[in-house]
């Protein structure tokens, strides 16, 4: 009966429009704050908190390939993926997530071996450059490797990683289910 009354009106002309009591307007509101438009401002809403999280708080990613077994399946994994990090807080052992300095559209999944003012063997392997070849890590960037040297692409090839590339930090492993747990630092450094 008061929807009827207020289509009418507002069908109307401007100066019929513009003659809407305030009380009207406000009782269509609470009847009808259930309908279509609500719950598509509600959606939204949540679209927008889902998007917001996932960029600067958590996400789960989805980490494939070889280089980093055995601690990741090369059939991929799912993972819980914090972003909300201080990359000066890293310790070595850490699993990172950054963009690739040799690909910007790919983001790798590594371990932290170096942090600023250490100094690291280039490649220990010597597949890269020689055993006795050794750097020190510049301020703000990070030496990163595969868990499974003979197949990764880190800095051995293209040297120390900025912070400003350091996107996540992976916390947990949570697909495949039996496999799920957090992911423990084991890193022994020799000094």
């Amino acid at each position: 009966m008061l929807f009827g009354r207020f289509a009418r009106q507002a069908i109307g002309s401007w100066k019929t429009l513009l003659s809407l009591r305030p009380r009207d307007v406000v009782h269509f509101c609470r009847v009808h704050r259930r309908s279509i438009g609500y719950w598509s401002l509600q959606t939204i809403n949540f679209a927008c908190f889902l998007h917001l999280f996932g960029e600067h708080v958590a996400t789960l990613s989805y980490v494939e390939g070889p280089s980093m077994m055995p601690t990741m399946s090369m059939n991929g994994e799912l993972t819980l993926e914090l972003k909300r990090i201080n990359p000066a807080e890293l310790k070595r052992g850490d699993l990172v997530t950054y963009i690739s300095p040799l690909d910007p559209t790919r983001r790798v999944c590594k371990r932290v071996t170096g942090l600023p003012g250490d100094v690291v063997c280039v490649d220990p392997t010597g597949q890269y450059a020689p055993s006795t070849e050794h750097v020190v890590i510049p301020r703000n960037h990070l030496w990163v490797t595969g868990d499974n040297l003979p197949y990764s692409r880190d800095s051995r090839m293209y040297g120390p990683v900025p912070f400003g590339l350091v996107k996540g930090k992976l916390y947990a492993r949570v697909l495949p289910w039996r496999d799920r747990g957090v992911f423990r630092n084991t890193f022994e450094y020799i000094d």
